[in-house]
């Protein structure tokens, strides 16, 4: 069975830092393209990063440019997001994501928190 888990989350100041985990199970992790995806309460799912599977190409939403950076380790089939300089609004339940077949992946989701 295909399983992805999130970590990492908590609550933090602002201009603080997390790094959240997305650890794969079931598949072949290094062959999928990985995302990460959040959503913040009373709105919808927001895309955050992607990244290819050999860890090469990266893209990020122009919110989170220069703030966050994705990364993974094919050998631990984990994905990580390197959090810095977190904002309010940067609060929401963060979720990784790929396809399988066509058929979308999600994990339990991390909640992370931004407040002073």
């Amino acid at each position: 069975e295909e399983q992805l888990v999130e970590s990492g989350g908590g609550m933090v100041h602002p201009g603080g830092s997390l790094r959240l985990s997305c650890t794969a199970s079931g598949f072949t992790f290094s062959a999928y393209i990985m995302d990460w995806i959040r959503q913040a309460p009373g709105k919808g799912p927001e895309w955050v990063s992607r990244i290819n599977t050999d860890g090469s190409i990266t893209s990020y939403a122009d919110s989170v440019k220069g703030r966050f950076t994705i990364s993974r380790d094919n050998a631990k089939k984990t994905v990580y997001l390197q959090m810095n300089s977190l904002k309010p609004e940067d609060t929401a339940v963060y979720f990784c994501y790929t396809a399988i077949l066509g058929i979308p992946r999600w994990g339990q989701g991390t909640q992370v928190t931004v407040s002073s």
